[in-house]
């Protein structure tokens, strides 16, 4: 089954559905597609049912009558029978969409099913009953059925604990944003800067690019700020409220004043669950539920320190989201107004660089490390977080920006490497000063095997000439923007 031409990348994702979609072993199976909106889902798997003559139906919120309905109308318009479905119910409806496969393998597609699981509860155990192992709707079809949903904490429940569609899937994909690699080639940025700036901004969703914005892009750098007013901080643009839709599109996030606070506070470099909980007037453990929610709804991401086992952080996973609690929130009214845009972000540049790009540079580079540079270590990388180190002798602690930790072979695991990320800083003998204190603390604490440790300085801005010839005698690791992208 070819890939369609105008799809970008998704070559894993499309592979899995047509693998999916084209099994010819008998009976009728079932699979889970999910991921946050506007990353392409729908594309995919409308291309899938085109591809292979498959039915595809998009759910709507609506009643549970007018649901069926519209079912039944696809169903009509798709197959052509004599007369017109009247589905009565919604095992009626799922022993239909089974029957479609009674001759050849085909992909039968409810998109956004959470409409449908809301409007009636029941659902999924209605689907795990017309699964039943011995059922002969099942056993006589090769109907391939994919249900879709982009409401991810809804989404990840559908298959896990005691949910009744638990062990009944054969496919669990995830849809999910485009890597900074791949954003860059699909916004087609050359200038690695420049690619760097604006996945800072809009990260790697796709339709942020198309639909949302028409293809407006920045043209260079000179063009950057003039291209984050008017395609992100201006109410005219649907970028403008974009952040504020990514919570209220999660039925399980009720409290929107309290989860964007809590976004606020990890944007604002409260990572730890006592920060937070400082910045929002609630206490630590009142912070569980709102959390363990951001979590499974795609929006954050709990990393534990390297180097403090019982320390958790907290990182919002999607950029656009740093970007509005960053420099939009605090200064909303007057964006609201449209009047005076261009101050405000001239206002709110050092916030930008401070608060959104330096924490985002750290973020690629641990990207960077984890999936692009398995062989700058001499050993695969098994985890890359970042760490915090007690230096008691001198009364403080290091921040480590990049702690890259190999599998344990052996009693202990080795630590690859640990390195420095700096945005807008020119790197020097004092930053590889810094690293290499901080290695003999760790090598003391014996809980790594430091013996191969190898010592990164990432920079945006350059390293200065003493620390390149450090590098030519191979004590330190220089990783560049360009090392990142190419």
């Amino acid at each position: 089954m070819r890939k369609p031409s105008d799809m970008f990348d998704r070559d894993r994702e499309w592979a899995a559905l047509v693998r999916f979609a084209s099994d010819e072993q008998a009976g009728a199976t079932l699979g889970v597609v999910s991921g946050r909106r506007r990353q392409g889902k729908s594309f995919l798997l409308e291309s899938l049912c085109q591809e292979a003559g498959g039915f595809y139906f998009s759910a709507q919120e609506a009643t549970d009558a007018e649901s069926l309905a519209s079912l039944g109308a696809a169903l009509t318009r798709h197959l052509d029978p004599v007369a017109p479905f009247v589905l009565p119910d919604w095992a009626t409806a799922i022993d239909v969409l089974l029957r479609i496969g009674r001759d050849r393998p085909v992909p039968v597609v409810i998109d956004e099913f959470p409409y449908l699981a809301r409007a009636h509860p029941a659902l999924p155990s209605i689907i795990q009953g017309a699964y039943a192992p011995r059922r002969a709707e099942r056993t006589e079809s090769r109907t391939r059925l994919l249900l879709c949903g982009s409401a991810m904490s809804f989404m990840g429940r559908l298959l896990s604990g005691n949910a009744p569609l638990r062990g009944r899937a054969s496919l669990d994909l995830p849809v999910d944003t485009l890597d900074y690699r791949l954003a860059r080639r699909f916004w087609e940025i050359e200038d690695v800067r420049l690619a760097a700036l604006v996945h800072a901004v809009v990260g790697g969703t796709p339709a942020y690019r198309t639909e949302m914005i028409r293809y407006d892009r920045p043209r260079d750098l000179d063009d950057f700020d003039d291209w984050v007013i008017r395609a992100v901080l201006s109410p005219g643009s649907p970028m403008f409220l974009e952040a504020r839709y990514l919570l209220a599109e999660e039925p399980d996030l009720r409290d929107g004043a309290l989860y964007h606070s809590v976004l606020a506070a990890i944007a604002e470099g409260n990572n730890g669950r006592g920060g937070i909980a400082g910045y929002v007037g609630r206490k630590t453990n009142e912070l569980s539920h709102p959390l363990t929610v951001l979590e499974d709804s795609g929006l954050i991401v709990r990393e534990g320190d390297a180097f403090r086992g019982n320390r958790t952080t907290f990182r919002i996973k999607e950029p656009l989201l740093t970007f509005y609690h960053g420099i939009m929130r605090p200064f909303w009214p007057q964006l609201m107004r449209a009047t005076a845009t261009d101050r405000i972000w001239r206002r709110a540049e050092r916030r930008f660089a401070g608060g959104v790009l330096g924490p985002h540079f750290e973020r690629l580079c641990r990207d960077w490390a984890l999936h692009f540079a398995e062989d700058r270590f001499g050993g695969w990388p098994a985890d890359v977080t970042a760490g915090t180190v007690n230096d008691s002798a001198n009364r403080t602690t290091h921040e480590v920006d990049v702690a890259v930790i190999g599998h344990a072979d052996g009693a202990k695991p080795p630590l690859l490497a640990i390195g420095e990320a700096k945005w807008g800083e020119t790197m020097g003998v004092g930053h590889l000063d810094r690293l290499r204190r901080i290695r003999a603390l760790l090598t003391a604490s014996d809980r790594y095997d430091t013996s191969s440790t190898r010592l990164l300085c990432f920079s945006a801005a350059g390293f200065t000439d003493d620390l390149r010839r450090l590098q030519n005698q191979g004590e330190v690791d220089l990783i560049t923007l360009t090392d990142l992208y190419d």
